[in-house]
């Protein structure tokens, strides 16, 4: 069996920035072990596949370690692999998970995707000492989403220059850890943690921004922010809240094309 392979820089507008993710456009669904296989042999922080269904575009998230609920950067990727190499036809797809629903990307004419994505509910919970073990300098407060927990610090220095131990880190049990502070220059900044499944750290990473946009809108009043996540590839984010949707726009680019052999 061959398979097609795209690998693009998401939230980016030249490679080598962003996130990159894997993309893989599929006929029918492999077994999972498979999907899994080929996510691990990548070893990026997500591998997409997707079937286009209909008017759906059926769509699932591999990390080398296993199946996540929602992925920004690939999701992005994917729209941007149908839209540029797969003969897409219009400016919006609509994307399905059977993990997290009904998710939308339109092509901007400015060329960057909106992603169009279920808001996170989260709430603040106890800064306990296995929250602020793993860092230093401490946060100063926490909340906990769906999948991740979020850790407030006081400036965006402190998170550029963060001490942290990913070991600890990996002893929280969610999906990922997302520390965050307002910006010197955006609203906010922010980094992520997700040793437990797989991803030490993830350049940019979008659906962590379903859980950032409502926190920093209530916090500092503003429905439009925009954000950076501070990794060392880093990337520069777009954010809206409409209600119970978050948007996130930003750019991709592809980076290769390949097959794959199985």
């Amino acid at each position: 069996m061959e398979l097609k392979i795209y690998q693009v820089d998401a939230f980016a507008d030249k490679v080598f920035a962003g996130n990159p993710a894997a993309v893989v456009p599929l006929e029918s669904w492999l077994e999972d072990d498979i999907l899994q296989k080929i996510a691990q042999e990548n070893n990026l922080s997500e591998t997409a596949f997707y079937i286009i269904d209909g008017e759906k575009v059926l769509i699932r998230w591999f990390t080398p370690g296993i199946e996540v609920d929602l992925c920004g950067h690939a999701t992005l990727a994917t729209a941007h692999v149908l839209f540029e190499h797969e003969n897409f036809d219009g400016d919006q797809i609509s994307f399905f998970s059977h993990r997290s629903g009904d998710l939308s990307v339109m092509k901007k004419s400015d060329g960057s995707l909106e992603l169009d994505f279920p808001t996170d509910l989260i709430e603040e919970i106890e800064l306990s000492p296995w929250l602020t073990a793993p860092f230093q300098p401490v946060p100063t407060e926490a909340y906990k989403g769906k999948s991740d927990i979020i850790l407030i610090f006081d400036n965006e220095q402190q998170i550029k220059t963060l001490h942290y131990d990913l070991h600890k880190i990996s002893q929280i049990r969610a999906r990922g850890v997302i520390v965050t502070a307002p910006g010197d220059e955006v609203d906010f900044v922010s980094r992520f943690f997700g040793p437990l499944v797989g991803v030490p750290e993830d350049p940019v990473t979008g659906s962590a921004h379903t859980s950032l946009t409502p926190l920093w809108a209530q916090k500092l009043g503003k429905m439009h922010l925009l954000a950076h996540q501070v990794s060392h590839r880093g990337g520069k984010l777009s954010c809206e809240l409409a209600e119970q949707r978050v948007k996130i726009r930003g750019h991709a680019i592809t980076y290769l094309i390949g097959n794959i052999f199985l």
